[in-house]
């Protein structure tokens, strides 16, 4: 009897005598769990949890009990097999039922590739030269087995995030084993191919990059040898990290020395540490005190026999920030891997605080996770993130916290990383569930608030006016913010008697009420009351009204259409703000300040006239919105455009020359633009809700940021049922799609188009209901059904031409095309192609033109006629970089380069690949995973070009 093999490094595949099983979605889902857990019993409710999660219902266990049956009939070996030959055994009775795959581990490739890799690991740490060539047969065979990501079919799914992990690590071990012994066997050739995928898999791996250069260099392909080693200094400098192995070569290579091949220890051994990770900011330079505080933090963040989670608490403005920053950079050396900070912003008066999915994405784009392999849900993304922390010795600190709920997603899973989360509160679910260890920082001694007075002011100062000084700690509390404040406001006016400065803190008792922890001395009001009217009218008024902008921080210009200011009279005011200590410059032209501040800001401008105040928020949403909509038009210069509601006098919006400009003033805005979403739809402004969501759908798609479009669009779809506006609400339903579509969630996606078609038939919109049955058959062709897909494309082709849209007509017209040629009709294909070739030339629709050129190709390349078609391809590229089109460019070369490799061009259809490649690493766009694969695979290329190992967007 022929024995069932698994293959599980790519798709799920089952095969028995050389012939392939075919098995459901469900049935793969399940096997997955059991070939992770091979051998072992599963209980039947855990796979449940697993398979269903919260949608279980109580038909759960009788439906799994029908997919185990069914895939027992599967993968059996036939109806005269014994039933106790099952595959899949039954384990337990009643509460402890369990699965258990009983299934020989050489009969999965996944064990055979570990087994294979870790022998040959083993020859050749053995520094033996006679073992070598076996280890490196053997790391060969261990690599032939994969075929794709591993579990391709469930690799985002949560269960099988940490395996998938696992098999990835020890693959990217493998390949470093394998380019090891071919080095040391005298082959650099052979191992050049190996790293080459390598680097495309992790283009930051410091120590892959050198083992490529030695390779490529000893190969005496100099030049290429140098652009590796540059492109991965460039990188990692981007990433804030330096690359001291990477410059020595570097250096040598341009000096043009020689550099003898080592032998595998030696490489292992020669491999500098890639650059720890690290988010943290800069020591605080004016830290005093806290000394016992420091030494048990310390302590305890170093008792790693479990995971360690320090709790920060105390009153606002008591220095928690600056102690939890001072105990990282102490800690510093005592984990290797680095730490990541993160401002939650828990108490951010405008209500802006990080979710813990935010926080998940920020940390994963700090542990070097290229975009497309952040998954693309929630709970997986968390996982991912925990997985990574699992074998790092990682310090996490959480600033800010507003209640656990926002700590939680952000703990690790696992021994080895210490915890610091800052807080006003208590959070005592922190303490009693997962064991946090709470500090309470209190006041300053008297003798600390004069050290703190001394390191800013200086000794003989503080030392000339004693009493004075007293006074002020005194006034302030022995508040460490409040002390600053002042100290800000000496060292600004060093002519000034402390004398003078203590008498008007005297003299002006405010408050800030809610800040005084209880505490009716700790009396911040009176301080920043102090700074406040110290300004001119300007900056106060400015002051004032940054309590209503949502953010962050903020930009010059929204600074002056905040105030409406001209752009070059806001900028001194923005600087008075700074040297007063109320606003802080964190980067060139962008202004931030605390969050007690911007508190105290909310405050003043609450006593204004509540015009004022409406006003101002107008001209923060004219401000973002007409912004946007010029980002989006430099992104997307084709789209319909729309009328934005009257401009607001005072409005000086940001005007980006380029599409990378845009882009770039899109990603810094990326959150104060969501949190602008949701300000207009708090205070009525309901056409500024939908049209920031239209205006920021471009950017969110592009990103991948699904569930912050899905937010976005919500709101929108909200705001334009309230004011009543159908069109607008059909827009929403259709700018929704992709968040949807991209993330699995296809019956959402149907139902919004379906809603979509509904309000536009009431209004008549045949053009809509056209676009819209485009954007339906996308939908069925992601579902697998190519044939409604091509049915609706003629009912919108119908109604295009009823309303004599020919634009419509011709986009129509190339997507019936395209029907056609996935159905392999493939001449049907060319006819239609052609008839909308005509219109889109004689309109002068430079996309649809290109769009058109492209599937033509297409149909003509699976027809044979391989350079009529890369006549079409290249046609579509003009028209593509001409308007600025990339993603349609980097389809048209993963196209083209699929006829080069027609036509035996192999190094001609690598390089068509490799710019798709870039494009869509670039665009984050998810076809660069299968660009990738298809790069590192070679499609038997002899010898792949080294551009592609550069290849690290």
């Amino acid at each position: 009897m022929e024995q069932l093999r698994l293959t599980v490094l790519g798709p799920l595949e089952a095969e028995r005598a050389g012939a392939v099983i075919r098995l459901g979605p469900r049935q793969v889902e399940l096997l997955s769990v059991l070939v992770i857990e091979l051998g072992r019993p599963v209980l039947a409710r855990r796979l449940v949890d697993l398979l269903w999660g919260t949608t279980a219902g109580d038909g759960a266990a009788p439906t799994l009990r029908s997919h185990v049956s069914h895939l027992r009939r599967a993968l059996g070996p036939g109806r005269s097999a014994p039933a106790e030959a099952s595959i899949v055994a039954t384990v337990g009775t009643g509460p402890g039922l369990a699965y258990r795959l009983d299934l020989p581990p050489d009969c999965v490739d996944a064990c055979l590739f570990e087994q294979q890799a870790t022998q040959g690991r083993r020859l050749l740490d053995a520094s033996d030269p006679a073992l070598i060539p076996r280890a490196a047969e053997l790391f060969g065979a261990a690599l032939a087995h994969w075929r794709g990501p591993a579990f391709a079919d469930v690799a985002d799914r949560p269960f099988a995030l940490p395996e998938v992990a696992r098999l990835d690590a020890l693959r990217r071990t493998a390949r470093r084993g394998h380019a090891e012994a071919l080095i040391a066997l005298g082959r650099p050739a052979a191992a050049v191919g190996v790293l080459t995928g390598a680097v495309l898999d992790d283009p930051y791996d410091e120590g892959v990059r050198h083992l490529l250069t030695l390779a490529l260099y000893a190969e005496q392909r100099v030049d290429e040898a140098a652009e590796v080693c540059r492109r991965g200094i460039a990188l990692l400098r981007e990433r804030g990290m330096d690359a001291p192995q990477l410059h020595r070569l570097y250096a040598a290579i341009l000096r043009r020395d020689e550099l003898p091949i080592p032998a595998p220890a030696a490489v292992v051994g020669g491999l500098a540490p890639v650059a720890p990770a690290s988010l943290l900011p800069p020591d605080p330079p004016h830290f005093v005190g806290r000394a016992a505080e420091l030494d048990a933090a310390r302590r305890h963040c170093l008792a790693l026999k479990r995971q360690q989670i320090l709790l920060v608490t105390g009153a606002a403005g008591v220095g928690k920030t600056s102690f939890a920053v001072r105990l990282a950079h102490l800690l510093a050396e005592d984990f290797p891997d680095g730490c990541l900070y993160v401002n939650l912003r828990g108490f951010d008066p405008g209500g802006t605080a990080i979710a813990g999915d935010e926080a998940v994405r920020l940390f994963l784009d700090a542990l070097r996770v290229p975009p497309e392999q952040t998954p693309a849900r929630e709970e997986s993304r968390a996982g991912h993130y925990r997985r990574l922390l699992s074998e790092r010795r990682m310090l996490i600190v959480l600033d800010n916290a507003r209640d656990a709920g926002q700590v939680r997603p952000l703990l690790p899973g696992a021994a080895g990383c210490a915890v610091v989360v800052t807080s006003r509160q208590q959070l005592p679910g922190l303490v009693t569930v997962e064991g946090a260890q709470p500090v309470t920082l209190d006041l300053l001694t008297a003798a600390e608030a004069r050290d703190l007075l001394t390191s800013r002011l200086g000794g003989d100062r503080v030392a000339t006016e004693p009493g004075p000084v007293a006074g002020i700690i005194e006034r302030c509390d022995r508040l460490p913010l409040a002390l600053a404040i002042v100290a800000a406001r000496a060292a600004t006016h060093p002519r000034f008697p402390l004398a003078v400065l203590a008498r008007e803190l005297t003299e002006s008792r405010g408050s800030l009420d809610g800040f005084a922890a209880g505490d009716p001395a700790t009396d911040l009001r009176s301080v920043f009351s102090w700074s406040y009217r110290a300004l001119g009218g300007a900056a106060a008024r400015l002051f004032r009204l940054l309590g209503l902008h949502p953010g962050q921080d903020i930009s010059v210009r929204a600074a002056a259409s905040l105030a409406a200011l001209p752009e070059r009279q806001v900028r001194p005011v923005l600087a008075e703000l700074a040297r007063a200590q109320l606003v802080m410059e964190r980067a060139p032209g962008r202004y931030t300040c605390h969050d007690l501040l911007r508190a105290y800001a909310a405050e003043l401008v609450a006593s204004e006239p509540p015009e004022v105040g409406h006003a101002a928020r107008r001209r923060i949403v004219d401000h973002y919105l007409l912004s946007a909509r010029t980002a989006d038009a430099r992104l997307s210069p084709l789209r319909q455009p729309i009328t934005p509601p009257s401009l607001t006098t005072g409005v000086t919006p940001e005007e980006p020359a380029d599409g990378a400009s845009a882009l770039a003033w899109l990603a810094e805005e990326h959150g104060v633009l969501i949190r602008v979403v949701e300000l207009a739809a708090r205070h009525g402004f309901d056409r500024h809700v939908w049209q920031l969501a239209w205006a920021v759908t471009t950017f969110l798609s592009r990103r991948g940021c699904w569930e912050d479009l899905i937010a976005v669009q919500h709101r929108a779809l909200a705001a334009a049922e309230r004011c009543g506006d159908r069109a607008a609400a059909a827009q929403a339903h259709r700018d929704v799609v992709a968040a949807f579509s991209e993330t699995g969630r296809l019956r959402l996606a149907r139902q919004h188009l379906e809603s979509a078609l509904a309000l536009l038939r009431e209004l008549g919109d045949r053009t809509g209901q056209a676009q819209t049955l485009l954007t339906l058959s996308w939908i069925n062709e992601k579902e697998g059904d190519q044939m409604t897909a091509l049915h609706h494309d003629e009912r919108a082709l119908a109604l295009f031409r009823a309303d004599g849209h020919q634009a419509g007509e011709a986009r129509a017209l190339n997507a019936i095309g395209w029907d056609h040629a996935v159905l392999g009709a493939y001449r049907e294909a060319v006819g239609y192609c052609q008839r909308a070739l005509v219109l889109q030339r004689r309109l002068g629709d430079g996309v649809g033109e290109a769009n058109s050129w492209d599937t033509l190709g297409y149909a003509h390349h699976h027809l044979s006629r391989y350079r009529r078609a890369a006549r079409c391809f290249r046609r579509s590229l003009a028209l593509s970089r001409e308007l600025g089109h990339r993603y349609n460019e980097a389809e048209t070369l993963h196209h083209l380069g699929d006829n080069h490799e027609a036509l035996g061009d192999l190094a001609a259809a690598h390089d068509c690949w490799l710019r798709a490649f870039e494009i869509h690493s670039d665009m984050r766009h998810p076809a660069a995973a299968q660009l990738r694969d298809k790069l590192s695979a070679g499609h038997g290329h002899p010898r792949r070009r080294p551009e592609v190992a550069a290849v690290v967007r």
